[in-house]
């Protein structure tokens, strides 16, 4: 292929996606695209001599509009997933454009090293340990999965259990203490890890979703031997978060390893407004956290953050006789994440937290926070519509009609309105409405005409 002829589709591909983010903040935000007529377009037998490659470019383009959840859209409130900022999207096309493997510094020293810089401009945003290791994986779930791992090494290490050369067969047991309200992913992770979710000690939560201190002291008291506490900066639901400080000093009086996944929360770290949520990280041993949702990176960027780096790099690191690994300063990614080959995913880190600045990245926080509110605000005004949850971080939880089926129906409603997607969840045997304000863009107006079509599609149900 001609240099021209590159040049020709990638400019073919950056009007289709100029196109489409233009459309973006406009076009109703669910997909209206049926799985027969996205087979009709997609599907057809694979040629022997292949297709013209501007034809396919333009093909896809062409079902974006329709075959798309506008996810991007100030006006998604689904499922915790943040916009993308500009700047991490030009640095992302850059990252496509480089192609590298980002596994091992000689594949790519500048990847290794903006990464290195973007892991300690995060540990400085974040205030944790300055000593502490960060890994770029592909989302919290593995960056859970990663800090996890990491704790399996340190406990069993401590009592003289080499976990990655004897495995779990006969190692001493370890406890693994988590909220009762604990995320889907640490369960998952534990899977991963060999241990099962059947191991977990659940500790009991308050009403906003919170791990109770009290409970969890009193489970300590009774178990002995290697512990792992699992502790919440973000309650999925309601966006609350586990009292930090007293359990980190809980865990620190029992050597247990305190591991916190933050998925969204641990960016209120950034805000001085709302660093007051997550007083007490820092007692902690290892974070996860996404970039993709509040730092507005593109996926997948997740982030492991681990206090005691021989933990970290051991429970990861791997190594061959043909590879080339570093001996001095410089940073092979492989020793602090799972993957070997990976994308180069801390580069549109860096390019963000540079653009951004200290102050950006506290406004992004706090005007997602703010608009929780806001949406908060409006839909409570509203007779027979009931918040169920404090609104702390950017989660708002909503109940109508304060019954499971006519709250399932507003929200079915809303989604095919198209003026803006959310989503649905049970909330303590309750079904409830779940917005999560997570995007860079939503602006006040956006949240009144959400609010708006939640009203709207309400009311009408109540007419019949």
């Amino acid at each position: 292929m001609t240099h021209d002829r590159t040049s020709s589709l990638l400019a073919r591909a950056q009007a289709h996606s100029l196109e489409y983010l233009r459309q973006l903040a406009d076009r109703d935000v669910d997909a209206r695209a049926s799985r027969d007529q996205l087979v009709s377009a997609l599907q057809v037998p694979l040629t022997a001599a292949g297709e013209d490659d501007a034809a396919v470019i333009d093909l896809l383009a062409a079902q974006a509009g329709q075959g798309t959840v506008a996810s991007g859209s100030p006006r998604y409130f689904g499922f915790v997933v943040g916009g993308t900022y500009p700047v991490a999207l030009a640095a992302d096309w850059l990252v496509s454009t480089w192609d590298q493997n980002a596994g091992i510094n000689v594949l790519s020293p500048l990847v290794s090293v903006a990464e290195e810089v973007a892991g300690d401009w995060l540990l400085d945003l974040f205030d944790l340990p300055r000593e502490s290791e960060v890994g770029f994986a592909t989302g919290c779930q593995m960056a859970n999965f990663t800090c996890l791992a990491a704790a399996r090494h340190g406990v069993l290490r401590r009592v003289g259990w080499n976990v990655e050369a004897d495995g779990l067969y006969d190692a001493p047991r370890i406890n693994i203490v988590s909220s009762a309200e604990s995320h889907i992913t640490i369960d998952v992770a534990l899977r991963y890890l060999g241990f099962g979710t059947r191991i977990q000690k659940r500790v009991e939560s308050d009403a906003q979703g919170r791990m109770r201190a009290d409970k969890l002291r009193e489970m300590m008291a009774t178990l002995e031997g290697p512990t792992i506490i699992c502790a919440q900066a973000g309650n999925v639901n309601t966006g609350a978060f586990d009292p930090l400080r007293e359990i980190g000093e809980i865990a620190q009086a029992h050597g247990a390893w305190l591991h916190v996944d933050g998925a969204f929360g641990l960016w209120a770290r950034t805000s001085a407004a709302h660093r007051a949520l997550a007083d007490g990280m820092e007692l902690a041993d290892s974070w996860a956290t996404d970039a993709h949702k509040w730092l507005n990176t593109p996926y997948d960027c997740g982030v492991a953050i681990v206090r005691h780096a021989q933990d970290h790099h051991d429970a990861m690191t791997s190594s061959a006789a043909y590879l080339i690994q570093t001996q001095g300063p410089e940073r092979d990614a492989v020793d602090w994440v799972p993957e070997f080959s990976r994308r180069a995913r801390g580069i549109p880190v860096y390019a963000t937290l540079r653009t951004l600045g200290r102050d950006g990245v506290s406004a992004l926080v706090d005007n997602c926070c703010a608009r929780a509110r806001q949406m908060g605000e409006l839909l409570g005004r509203i007779d027979g519509v009931r918040v169920l949850n404090d609104v702390v971080l950017n989660q708002v939880l909503v109940r109508f009609g304060d019954d499971d089926e006519t709250t399932r129906a507003v929200i079915t409603g809303v989604q095919k309105d198209g003026t803006c997607w959310l989503g649905g969840t049970v909330w303590h045997g309750m079904a409830a409405m779940r917005v999560s304000v997570s995007n860079w863009q939503t602006s006040e107006l956006d949240v009144e005409r959400s609010a708006e079509a939640i009203a709207r599609v309400f009311a009408g149900l109540r007419q019949r």
